[in-house]
């Protein structure tokens, strides 16, 4: 433990607490981001890779699997909530939602890692269900309904919840994938815009359901080479923790100075 400056005109007082600080991550924080990415690409790979496999087989052999598609208020329909994202009507109809399928299923578990596997069984059933519900009496299929309700949730989670980081991520949805908002309209006579609607109800939905849930909100505490003025004028605080009697990694000592209050005055 440091020894505290001596002055005869400050009350002394050292409290030690963790920070958090985006531009002085330790070693640790470096490898669990590391492994969180990796965690996020691969399940975002694996489920695209599925919908690849199933559409290679479906071309090579012939199958027709767009009977397996969900058709609107009908029994055999039901298990098409279950198949319907994972078949493609043509090659150009699986190109146009690889890519933003794996960035944004990607992105939601990367930044909401406890709750996007939730999310996702959100969208796929409550979305699906939804269709099945309102749909048009056709076939319904592809995995654009996903890309929708995970865009309505980056764009949304953050705004509700207050958090810099993550408006970040939902600005960033909306400029790169904002121009999908037109694909929940009737406009085009072979596109589910039904499926595109339902995936950005359930998504917008979800991320109200579990905004008090995923990341928490970072602090931002007084570093040492700041002035408590400065601070005050930043709205930086310094939380009220109880001195521990070891050090730990992440661990600093902060000095706070403060003058002595003066006695008041007999009345």
């Amino acid at each position: 433990m440091e020894d505290l400056p001596n002055s005869s005109e400050n009350v002394r007082e050292y409290r030690k607490f963790r920070t958090y600080s985006p531009n002085r991550w330790s070693e640790e924080d470096v490898r669990a981001d590391r492994r969180k990415l990796w965690f996020s690409a691969i399940f975002a790979a694996f489920l695209l890779t599925v919908i690849w496999i199933v559409h290679l087989f479906n071309w090579a052999f012939d199958l027709h699997l767009s009977r397996f598609g969900l058709e609107p208020r009908t029994l055999n329909g039901l298990l098409g909530i279950l198949f319907a994202p994972l078949l493609h009507g043509d090659w150009n109809h699986l190109l146009s939602n690889s890519l933003p399928l794996l960035l944004l299923f990607g992105g939601t578990l990367y930044f909401y890692r406890g709750i996007g596997f939730r999310v996702l069984v959100w969208i796929w059933i409550f979305g699906g269900l939804g269709v099945w519900l309102i749909g048009r009496d056709s076939y319904h299929i592809g995995a654009s309904g996903l890309l929708y309700g995970f865009a309505a949730f980056l764009a949304t989670s953050g705004v509700i919840r207050n958090d810099t980081r993550l408006m970040a991520v939902s600005l960033l949805t909306i400029f790169l994938y904002g121009s999908m908002i037109w694909g929940v309209l009737p406009l085009f006579k072979h596109v589910s815009w039904e499926s595109h609607l339902m995936g950005a109800l359930v998504g917008l939905i979800s991320a109200i359901v579990y905004r008090h849930e995923g990341p928490p909100k970072p602090q931002y505490f007084l570093d040492e080479d700041e002035e408590p003025e400065e601070a005050a004028e930043q709205g930086v605080e310094t939380p009220d923790t109880t001195p521990q009697s070891t050090t730990a990694p992440g661990v600093r000592i902060i000095y706070i100075y403060t003058k002595p209050e003066e006695p008041e005055a007999n009345r």
